[in-house]
């Protein structure tokens, strides 16, 4: 054999060798390839059912849904419906009357100063997993609706907290305040949060109002402009007063009227009517930025506050049953909701006003201990129950044991 024969055996057999090591390498990468790629998951015979998405009504189209499609009880939702209209409240429809009677008769300096309007019949609605269940009497009449007002000023303090135009709801309020005489001497410690809690004891006269003339305390009249000052953020006193300073402060922080600002920012966005109003006083116009602005009231205990019809005050209400969220937008931060539902060392049972709780079933018997109730005089009342996905709305029921008896019947209609 030549030694160029020999050359090309050797050759073939190093490339056969290589060629195969070659061949091994790669079947070895491969198998490492697929053992480290994701596995498919085997297919279900039947596919996994996509949670329902949560409803949210449109502007003019608020869909009903029968109560046996929403887990209720048609005869025993409409016992409810029977007793709310049969506890209508015994009080006269002249609410300028109704007042003067009934606070006028106890309090000094009770001459209304803001709008009031005869109100409507008994009326609500009962909403459960967003979807209209019962309505009974006119929930389209605009009406006065007294405290359940402070909770809408509540909530543009909120928006104006999102926005960092509050830094904290525990600084003093002395710092936003531009004009002086509002909070010096006894009051120059007050903050939000003691107003928002209504527990600031502020003390002074607005809109021609005195604060001790507010469900005065004392043994006699004469008692009444002498009352003992308590520290701010020590005692919780319901007043509308301090209400209308935390609504004129307020103001002064986002320096646009705070209906314009509920409007842009809550009303329009939920899809609510153009028929509510937030009125104020005949005297409580002040100069903001060269411009007349009336700075509205927190109820309608002076006149006034918030004139809006059940079906708009059923939308405020599931707002917050979602968590301050509508149809993919955040309008109130949970945060903010979390610290209105948490209440004060004064008083365990009140929030941010007017967010009522209900810790251990004092206050409504038959609700959660987790529900909420924003509550004017008449009475008028928002019912918020996350446990149950529910929000009632029922107006010009009677006081008393009236409210937790219907609110019973409702949650003794849910079947699931």
């Amino acid at each position: 054999m030549t030694p160029h024969c020999a050359f090309l055996r050797r050759a073939r057999r190093t490339h056969h060798t290589a060629c195969f090591a070659l061949v091994l390498a790669a079947t070895a990468l491969t198998s490492l390839v697929l053992a480290q790629a994701p596995k498919r998951p085997a297919k279900s015979p039947v596919a996994a059912a996509a949670p329902a998405p949560v409803y949210f009504p449109d502007r003019f189209d608020w869909q009903a849904r029968r109560p046996a499609e929403a887990g209720m009880d048609p005869a025993r939702v409409e016992e409810a419906v029977q007793f709310a209209i049969a506890s209508e409240s015994s009080a006269t429809k002249d609410l300028a009357v109704d007042l003067a009677t009934t606070f006028g008769a106890r309090e000094p300096f009770d001459t209304p100063i803001g709008p009031m309007k005869e109100r409507g019949a008994a009326n609500g609605l009962i909403v459960r997993g967003g979807y209209v269940v019962a309505e009974w009497g006119d929930t389209s009449r605009a009406d006065m609706t007294f405290s359940v007002t402070k909770t809408f000023l509540s909530t543009v303090v909120g928006l104006a907290w999102q926005k960092g135009l509050i830094r904290n709801v525990t600084d003093l309020a002395r710092d936003y305040m531009p004009e002086p005489g509002y909070f010096e001497g006894h009051n120059a410690t007050i903050t939000w949060e003691h107003l928002l809690r209504q527990t600031s004891d502020w003390q002074g006269t607005l809109w021609g109002k005195p604060d001790w003339a507010d469900r005065p305390e004392g043994a006699t009249p004469a008692d009444w402009p002498k009352r003992t000052l308590s520290d701010p953020g020590s005692r919780y006193k319901y007043n509308d007063t301090r209400v209308n300073l935390l609504a004129l402060l307020t103001l002064h922080v986002v320096r646009r009227p705070l209906p314009a600002v509920l409007r842009d920012e809550v009303m329009e966005p939920i899809g609510a009517s153009n028929t509510w109003r937030w009125h104020g006083y005949e005297n409580s116009w002040v100069e903001l930025d060269g411009q007349r602005v009336q700075s509205v009231s927190g109820g309608g205990h002076f006149g006034g506050g918030m004139f809006i019809h059940a079906r708009d005050m059923a939308r405020f209400g599931y707002l917050f049953l979602r968590n301050g969220a509508w149809k993919g937008r955040q309008i109130v931060s949970p945060e903010w909701i979390a610290m209105a539902r948490t209440g004060g060392p004064a008083n365990a049972e009140y929030g941010f006003m007017n967010w009522f709780l209900n810790p251990g079933r004092k206050a409504l018997p038959a609700a959660p201990e987790t529900s909420v109730t924003f509550r004017g005089n008449g009475q008028n009342i928002i019912y918020i129950d996350w446990d149950n996905d529910l929000v009632v709305v029922t107006r010009w029921i009677r006081g008393g044991p009236a409210l937790n008896d219907f609110l019973g019947k409702v949650l003794g209609a849910i079947t699931r």
